[in-house]
């Protein structure tokens, strides 16, 4: 009877170390935030980086500990070639308490080289000079401005990330290729041979994830303004976003990487796409549908609409242009002038169908709730969503 009883326990006792052992699902937060890092002089941020006290980045650091993403694409952060930012900002301000929230740390990081400020030698903008910020490959004082920042408590596979920088517009199949009211095209063939896609960047980073990998998606496609009856800035945001929706569906056999990797992300693969897409469903001036090309897509899961409180009274207060939108305010993630442009959603994170959500939301208090005072320092908001991946996801 006695060796019975021992015989039950041993392998009750080893069921309970199989159950101790093995993952449980996990919930990760996904994030994205414009923090409106993009400055004028290059070096500027790497001089507010390492002070610790620059109101911008204390901000920043707050809204960071605050929503305590998981895994967060900071768009408009700048680059500099041979400094190191995430430490920096992990460093100075994240590892400090900023409103009394609990500091956060990030042991993962990926600094994105970018296409702004790069020269591209050729008159892009037309305007019969080269040399200036309008013929960079992407918009930009220098390079490295309006960069792209990853930071992530879970490991990235770096020597399985994919960049899209160098990707050329042209080979894009039915590209929006610009042209004039006369119907001339509006880039000489030289420029249109060599034009890249990709304002920034669009960037592949696998992450593991308790036993699976996830791809997080990122990417700032340019604002579809500042341009003219071309519209070349309109069509280059569109074709910016195609550029996920064809990788993601099963249609991006044209894609050739930076390594000379050729194709698209494969079908049942887990992804979230991330990144301020500067493209409204209802309201302001990008190409009709062009961000349903995302919302809309099969392969996505856009079930959970991020909202705020402090969305819907800015434009219940600012009025203006607000006043004639269709989108609900509520959604918005960014805060324009009422005069012009109006507030609209332009930040997503977009999780693939065979990830669940549970929750997601926008950091855009409204007046008097905690935090208000810290969404000052940019006109876009964080967006963040919570998915949940099954135990032994593989």
């Amino acid at each position: 009877m006695q060796a019975s009883c021992r015989f039950v326990l041993t392998i009750l006792t080893l069921c309970l170390c199989a159950c101790a052992t093995r993952p449980g699902p996990t919930t990760v937060r996904f994030a994205t935030f414009n923090a409106a890092m993009g400055l004028q002089t290059a070096g500027d941020l790497q001089s507010r980086l390492q002070s610790g006290d620059d109101p911008a980045l204390m901000a920043l650091a707050a809204i960071l500990q605050r929503t305590r993403p998981d895994v967060v694409l900071l768009n408009e952060f700048d680059h500099q070639q041979g400094f190191d930012n995430a430490a920096a900002l992990i460093a100075n301000y994240l590892k400090h308490s900023q409103h009394g929230d609990a500091v956060i740390d990030y042991p993962w990081a990926y600094q994105a080289t970018v296409n702004t400020g790069v020269n591209s030698l050729l008159d892009l903008d037309k305007n019969g000079i080269t040399g200036e910020p309008g013929d960079a490959w992407g918009y930009g004082v220098f390079p490295g401005q309006y960069g792209m920042l990853v930071l992530s408590r879970y490991p990235i596979e770096y020597d399985q990330v994919r960049s899209f920088r160098l990707f050329r517009w042209r080979d894009m199949p039915g590209a929006l290729k610009p042209r004039q009211a006369d119907g001339a095209a509006f880039y000489s063939p030289r420029a249109w041979r060599v034009l890249r896609l990709s304002s920034k960047n669009h960037l592949d980073l696998p992450l593991s994830l308790n036993g699976s990998t996830v791809h997080f998606l990122v990417s700032h496609p340019t604002p579809p303004v500042f341009d003219g009856p071309e519209d070349r800035n309109g069509r280059r945001n569109h074709d910016e976003i195609r550029l996920w929706a064809d990788y993601v569906s099963g249609s991006g056999d044209y894609l050739l990487d930076d390594s000379g990797v050729r194709g698209g992300l494969q079908i049942g693969a887990r992804f979230v796409i991330a990144g301020d897409q500067n493209s409204d469903p209802l309201d302001g001036d990008s190409l009709e549908r062009s961000i349903s090309r995302l919302l809309d897509n099969q392969h996505v899961n856009a079930s959970c609409l991020p909202a705020s409180s402090g969305g819907a009274e800015a434009a219940r207060l600012q009025g203006g242009v607000n006043a004639r939108h269709r989108g609900n305010p509520a959604l918005d993630t960014s805060d324009f002038s009422d005069r012009t442009t109006g507030n609209l959603r332009l930040d997503y994170v977009l999780p693939s169908r065979n990830l669940e959500t549970v929750q997601c939301g926008v950091f855009w208090p409204a007046a008097g709730e905690p935090g208000h005072d810290l969404i000052q320092h940019s006109d876009h908001r964080l967006v963040w969503l919570d998915v949940r991946l099954p135990a032994g996801a593989n």
